[in-house]
């Protein structure tokens, strides 16, 4: 029981922040009907510049931290204004390839800026454990790991909700042609969409990378919160969150009980969930169902 307690607990955890993650997935999603590929390379070069920012240039850990979201925001604003605004009115497929071109592209530049081997942030986070109870115990970058994602994802749920450019973008993503008829400027919600895309993503990255440290793989996180974004709903914000913790804690029950028995399962594991759960709900658990008449 312990150990159970001990691996939902760490699935909690790391479930946080394929939900912060997933998050950058919907927004896109929803305000421009694109799935960014190039999500998880936004991950890992957040990782990285604030990995920069703290050995490089010596910058205390969260000086880097919140100097790394805005540089983050402006790379998002430059993609979307150099690369995605000309495709605007074009098929959408030429604009999934577009993005998978950008992932390419983002991690040809780390790895001839960085290189391609390991590389960890310096001890910012105590090693002991805080105990729960007597045998259960967490360390404290997990505890900081779910405080900030908790802390972003309540934001930007909030901003959604009451400020006015989170309502125009909720707008833009249930009818473009009524939202420009309200006076509402599509390129900036496309903007703004792609700025908390790769905010959200860096933040993703740099608690990943205080946890499992950092490198060239670390986009992959990207391709494995896609699950998360499947099952809660391409088009659901909450339904981010809650797949988040869903896919995150049952990789980890994956991990503490099957890849004893069938090495690697843990990694597939969501993978297999997306299969099943395009068969069974093909827009996920609160996803939007479109039908088309013919």
């Amino acid at each position: 029981m312990e150990q159970f307690i001990q691996l939902i607990i760490t699935g909690i955890v790391l479930g946080s922040i394929y939900a912060l993650v997933a998050l950058g997935f919907v927004l896109i999603y929803k305000s421009t009907s694109v799935i960014n590929f190039a999500q998880g390379e936004f991950l890992m070069l957040g990782a990285y510049i604030c990995l920069q920012m703290v050995v490089g240039f010596h910058i205390p850990f969260w000086i880097a931290f919140f100097l790394t979201l805005i540089v983050c925001a402006i790379i998002g604003l430059l993609i979307e204004r150099l690369f995605l605004r000309p495709m605007i009115g074009e098929p959408i497929i030429s604009i999934i390839m577009l993005t998978i071109g950008l992932s390419s592209v983002i991690r040809s530049i780390i790895a001839i800026f960085w290189g391609t081997q390991t590389k960890v942030f310096p001890q910012i986070f105590s090693e002991k454990p805080i105990h729960i109870t007597k045998h259960i115990g967490i360390s404290e970058v997990y505890i900081y790991s779910i405080v900030f994602a908790a802390i972003f994802l309540g934001i930007f749920t909030l901003f959604f909700k009451y400020n006015r450019s989170g309502i125009a973008m909720r707008a833009t993503a249930d009818d473009q042609q009524a939202a420009m008829s309200m006076g509402i400027s599509i390129k900036k919600v496309f903007a703004l969409a792609w700025c908390i895309a790769a905010v959200v993503a860096a933040v993703g990255g740099i608690l990943i990378g205080n946890i499992n440290g950092i490198n060239v793989s670390l986009s992959f996180y990207g391709l494995k919160v896609f699950p998360v974004v499947i099952l809660g709903g391409l088009d659901s914000i909450g339904g981010a969150i809650i797949g988040g913790l869903i896919i995150g804690i049952l990789e980890n029950l994956c991990g503490g009980y099957l890849d004893p028995i069938i090495p690697g399962i843990k990694e597939v594991a969501p993978f297999i969930v997306l299969v099943f759960i395009l068969m069974v709900k093909p827009y996920g658990l609160f996803g939007t169902e479109e039908i088309e008449k013919v």
